[in-house]
């Protein structure tokens, strides 16, 4: 699937952050992600859009998306989970681990992953960074208010 499909973007105009973890640091996160993008856009000709999404079932609500000025688009739709080796898994992962396992198309999938236990996940919240200006002005008309910091949660 390509992430700049709903933008109109080419597969060369997009790129998903797709995590931040940092552990013992000094310079506040926004900062070092920052630092990053920028390198990123210096070596990324033609780069337009960079999407990025924050967990709510993990605590997360994006504030470090926030504090840079990315533009929030709402929440993504729910998701499904599925059981599988001991572990709640996205079905993308369930059949990757499978196809790893044994290296042949389609052969390694999960015979089927509709029948393991299944479990409902709110939807990601998604974030939006245009890096040029035609994209600021074709996705400002997206973005929705921030979602708060849940109340029990330090993410």
């Amino acid at each position: 699937m390509n992430i700049g499909a709903p933008y109109s973007l080419k597969t060369t105009e997009v790129a998903e952050l797709v995590r931040i973890a940092l552990t013992k640091h000094q310079s506040p996160v926004s900062r070092v992600m920052r630092i990053a993008i920028k390198f990123l856009r210096d070596n990324s000709p033609g780069l337009r859009l960079l999407v990025s999404y924050a967990d709510p079932s993990e605590g997360h609500h994006g504030g470090v998306y926030q504090a840079c000025g990315w533009v929030y688009e709402g929440p993504c739709a729910e998701a499904t989970l599925f059981f599988h080796c001991g572990k709640w898994k996205h079905q993308r992962e369930v059949t990757a681990v499978s196809f790893a396992s044994t290296g042949q198309p389609g052969s390694g999938k999960v015979a089927n992953v509709r029948s393991l236990p299944q479990k409902k996940t709110p939807g990601k919240h998604k974030y939006l960074l245009p890096l040029d200006d035609a994209m600021r002005a074709q996705i400002a008309p997206l973005a929705k208010p921030y979602p708060k910091r849940p109340v029990d949660s330090k993410a």
